[in-house]
């Protein structure tokens, strides 16, 4: 006995769609799709992985997103949408708010287009001014870095000025305000190009935003010294004429020392950030003292040598050499010669 066959099901009421209807609706879709996310198309399949499945999104996102790029339908998506928002979200906080400048503790302050080194972004640079004077300027550790650069430097029309300030640091005021001292150098010398190597005296207290007496070496002091140093960078960049070679320390000898040697080499970068266009942080740390570690020795013109005085803290006439190079290599890419 055969079972009973099931009911064929009635036909619905109403218009039939046949194929064609199918391909309009899919078209339709497809040009609505063009129109108002071109873009989207284009930017997914740049953020893909390569291969067959991005260049395949890649072939219909470039064409749909060139056409919507020219097309207002976009904008009108994105404004037709916008009551989706969030209110909160959309808020107190938005990037198209300005946040009020820095002062008072309010807000957060504008990135100045001179914390970008153009050559980061592929850009032209905007030429220094003709160099014409060289001022070498710190406490001992620029002595004999300054002999080295007039030595290694002479020739031509351009003047090297030695500045060295013997037992004075930027955390101590007693012999020389450094804050002072940058300014009439400015005005006396109107350098070109400012080397500055300072740093064998530091550690000394100084006093917070609040008065407060900050010690070293914790983030409050090494903030109060970036802070300071930043001050120079800006005094010597001369409003962006002129350019600053700022050298780090190589790793003392005493282990105290190099506690506040850290600090300063920690401070010096953050200092220089708004003004990367300008200022050039010079490492001899990694130089002359590869991870952290102290030795008296390298190899120099094929041979070891040794490149340190023996208080573990200067250079000494060959390992100055060294730095003079490195520093007369930073001065020809941004002048030129």
């Amino acid at each position: 006995m055969t079972s009973p066959q099931p009911p064929v099901p009635k036909a619905p009421r109403g218009r039939r769609l046949r194929s064609r209807d199918a391909i309009v609706a899919v078209a339709l879709a497809a040009l609505m799709l063009v129109l108002f996310e071109g873009s989207s198309i284009r930017l997914s399949g740049e953020e893909m992985q390569p291969g067959f499945e991005r260049d395949v999104v890649l072939a219909i996102g470039k064409p749909a997103g060139w056409i919507a790029d020219r097309l207002p339908f976009d904008e009108w998506g994105d404004d037709a949408l916008a009551f989706l928002e969030d209110e909160e979200v959309g808020g107190a906080g938005g990037f198209d708010r300005r946040a009020p400048a820095a002062g008072g503790g309010r807000g957060v302050p504008a990135v100045p287009p001179d914390s970008f080194d153009p050559s980061d972004l592929g850009v032209e640079p905007r030429r220094p001014r003709k160099l014409d004077t060289v001022l070498v300027t710190g406490d001992s550790l620029s002595m004999p870095l300054d002999v080295e650069v007039a030595r290694r430097g002479a020739g031509g029309d351009v003047e090297v000025v030695r500045d060295p300030h013997i037992g004075t640091g930027i955390s101590k005021t007693g012999l020389v305000d450094w804050g002072k001292l940058s300014t009439q150098q400015v005005r006396e010398h109107e350098p070109d190009a400012v080397v500055v190597f300072i740093g064998a005296n530091e550690g000394f207290p100084m006093p917070g935003p609040r008065g407060r007496e900050l010690e070293c070496c914790g983030p409050d002091w090494a903030a109060e010294y970036a802070y300071r140093v930043r001050r120079m960078m800006n005094t010597y960049r001369q409003g962006g004429e002129a350019r600053v070679y700022w050298l780090t320390l190589p790793a003392p000898r005493d282990g105290d020392r190099r506690e506040i040697a850290r600090a300063v080499n920690a401070a010096i970068p953050v200092a220089a950030e708004p003004y990367r266009a300008q200022v050039r942080v010079l490492d001899m740390s990694e130089l002359f003292t590869p991870g952290w570690s102290y030795r008296d020795a390298m190899t120099v013109d094929g041979r070891r040598q040794i490149v340190r005085e023996a208080d573990g803290v200067h250079l000494n006439g060959t390992g100055a050499g060294v730095a003079a190079e490195v520093v007369l290599d930073a001065v020809r890419r941004d002048f030129g010669g």
